[in-house]
């Protein structure tokens, strides 16, 4: 479900209508048993409480073809906070980097068949709480999960540092399909802070769109 516009969960109802989809949409079912595990996996490591967003039910694992991996969840996407957000992991939260990957997609057409996620899943706190070599390997290990739940997956977009890096020294490592992988600039807008930077977002997810539908070679 892509949205007429960025940051439609500025709208309570959006984000209502969202938690509907969640529990009733086919696609949804097997990355909501994702998640639930990976909580269990996480609870039964550290012995601790651990906040891990939904997936957006508005992409199924049956139809993604393309998976965007930044770093960690933001704010917006805990709903347990004092300022709560959706409880999402979307394009449609209400935050400038949210919007700035809604309108890098819709650019190219990038409106379905697209999955977010992160490569540490579970919340690690405010945006300046970043993920430690630890957190980079067992995030990192838990994506090479998520692949196998993806049966359509073709393409891979590496946004920043900590998710490329995750990747090659973990994920990559246990790859068994092969897949298109590209990394570019993480879509906040502190690292969109140039036009190059934007630029190379653009170009990125053009290749990617492409890539998508196309024959499996890295960029």
């Amino acid at each position: 479900m892509f949205l007429d516009g960025p940051r439609g969960f500025r709208d309570p109802a959006r984000v209502d209508e969202r938690r509907r989809l969640l529990e009733t949409a086919p696609g949804a079912q097997p990355l909501r048993t994702y998640r639930e595990q990976l909580i269990s996996r996480r609870v039964e490591k550290t012995g601790g409480p651990v906040y891990v967003p939904d997936f957006d039910p508005a992409d199924g694992a049956s139809t993604t073809r393309v998976l965007f991996v930044l770093e960690a969840p933001g704010p917006m996407t805990n709903s347990s906070t004092k300022r709560p957000g959706s409880g999402f992991i979307s394009v449609d939260n209400n935050d400038v980097t949210a919007a700035n990957m809604w309108a890098a997609r819709d650019a190219v057409g990038l409106d379905s068949g697209c999955l977010a996620w992160n490569i540490v899943p579970w919340y690690l706190g405010v945006a300046s709480n970043k993920p430690n070599a630890i957190d980079l390997r067992d995030g990192a290990l838990e994506l090479a999960l998520l692949l196998k739940a993806l049966p359509a997956l073709r393409v891979v977009v590496l946004h920043g540092s900590f998710a490329q890096r995750g990747w090659l020294e973990h994920t990559a490592k246990t790859l068994d399909q092969p897949l298109n992988v590209a990394g570019t600039w993480h879509p906040s807008p502190l690292a969109l802070n140039t036009p190059l930077r934007r630029q190379d977002l653009a170009g990125t997810l053009e290749w990617a769109a492409t890539k998508a539908q196309g024959d499996i070679a890295h960029r």
